[in-house]
């Protein structure tokens, strides 16, 4: 990775401050529900203020697409911002224009504003440069502390980084930090879990893992793909038929790299996709036509095990069955805590990231025992795949 200019680089006493944050929150009946994401701004947000510096907020909600939309305002975000900061936070219903600089011209040392939805214009995902300019006219520094956001080349993510100093915030160091310690400068061996529903959506994940881990594990409904190209019957499970070729190409670039494929044992099958429906335990050449795959069986379970035990770095994506649904849950969540005991013993180095993964290890009790759990999806499967995120790069030397 290049030179990545972070907070240690910069007096921040009297400045203008303009932090990009991710306050792209799950609400539940117009209260925030997870406030996951503003507990990971806070050492920023706050070590900022501390030093005197003028904060003001850039952040995005929702899809508003351009439009002003009212169930999209950031100002509900605000009560659960004072209530985690502990202070009057200033609000302005723009965040370019006459309303967002008199909210920012009243900021003392030490201050702090929320401006309004970047996403109400239409020229924020467009990365338009007159509406950069506007959102610069509010600050001398810019800050970008929303990993979440930076694969999004946009205007308050990127394009503000060109015209202003600019610098990772904390969140975004430590992301930063821990996925280049799991993939770019790992301790070896390492291991990757990745799950989900289907191989069309991490093709390019795939392809990037095996070049760079010495054990890949594919779970959840992308392992009923691979073993059906390689001739299992997999009854009534989900899977990519079609994909059979690409599968079977993945497992021949393993195999070129030396990455071995961890695919399904045994698995739990069941005859409907519901909770608590009558299940079994079956080998994977016992499939029957009707079965549908829901898990992985316990054998699958020991051996994933063992070889976390023979590992010093993990990269997790994804879950191993349909965790949502018990006892569907019991393959991801007894492989979430053998890893979580083993990165609590110092044995392994564990890192976690999308949005079914983070449910998953959070319902196992799991997530807080991880050394790293991104709360980014789309960026996180980005970086993993290799991609280059404009919102980093921007900040790199």
């Amino acid at each position: 990775m290049a030179y990545l200019h972070t907070l240690d680089e910069v007096d921040v006493k009297g400045k203008r401050l303009l932090l990009r944050v991710d306050l792209n929150l799950p609400m539940e009946n117009g209260r925030v529900s997870d406030a996951t994401r503003i507990e990971r701004v806070l050492p920023t947000i706050q070590e900022l203020s501390e030093k005197g510096g003028k904060v003001i907020l850039l952040a995005h909600f929702g899809r508003p697409k351009g439009r002003r939309v009212a169930e999209d305002s950031l100002r509900q975000i605000l009560p659960a911002l004072e209530h985690y900061l502990k202070k009057t936070i200033a609000f302005a219903d723009d965040c370019v224009g006459r309303s967002a600089s008199a909210v920012v011209d009243t900021l003392k040392n030490g201050e702090i504003a929320l401006l309004e939805n970047t996403r109400f214009h239409k020229e924020e995902e467009l990365n338009d440069a007159s509406f950069i300019a506007d959102l610069a006219k509010n600050g001398d520094i810019f800050i970008n502390d929303a990993f979440s956001a930076a694969h999004r080349a946009h205007a308050s993510t990127e394009g503000l980084a060109h015209v202003l100093p600019a610098f990772a915030g904390r969140s975004m160091q430590a992301e930063l930090e821990a996925l280049n310690q799991a993939l770019l400068n790992p301790q070896r061996p390492v291991i990757a879990i990745v799950g989900g529903a289907k191989v069309s959506t991490k093709l390019d994940l795939l392809g990037n893992l095996v070049s760079k881990t010495q054990y890949l594990v594919i779970a959840g409904g992308m392992a009923n793909t691979f073993l059906s190209a390689q001739g299992v019957n997999v009854g009534k499970s989900l899977c990519e038929h079609d994909l059979a070729p690409i599968a079977r190409e993945v497992l021949a670039k393993a195999k070129a790299a030396n990455c071995q494929i961890i695919l399904p044992i045994d698995v739990v099958v069941a005859k409907k996709f519901e909770a608590h429906a009558p299940s079994s335990v079956c080998s994977i050449d016992k499939i029957g036509p009707d079965d549908m795959i829901l898990d992985v069986g316990p054998k699958s379970i020991a051996h994933v095990d063992a070889l976390l035990r023979n590992c010093k770095t993990l990269v997790w994506n994804g879950p191993f069955g349909a965790f949502e649904l018990p006892p569907f849950d019991q393959g991801t969540k007894l492989i979430a805590q053998c890893a979580a005991q083993l990165t609590i013993e110092g044995k392994l180095r564990s890192i976690a990231g999308g949005g079914d993964t983070v449910a998953a290890l959070s319902q196992a009790g799991a997530a807080e025992k991880f050394s790293y759990v991104s709360t980014a999806g789309g960026a996180f499967l980005e970086w993993l795949e290799g991609r280059t995120l404009p919102g980093v790069a921007a900040l790199e030397r």
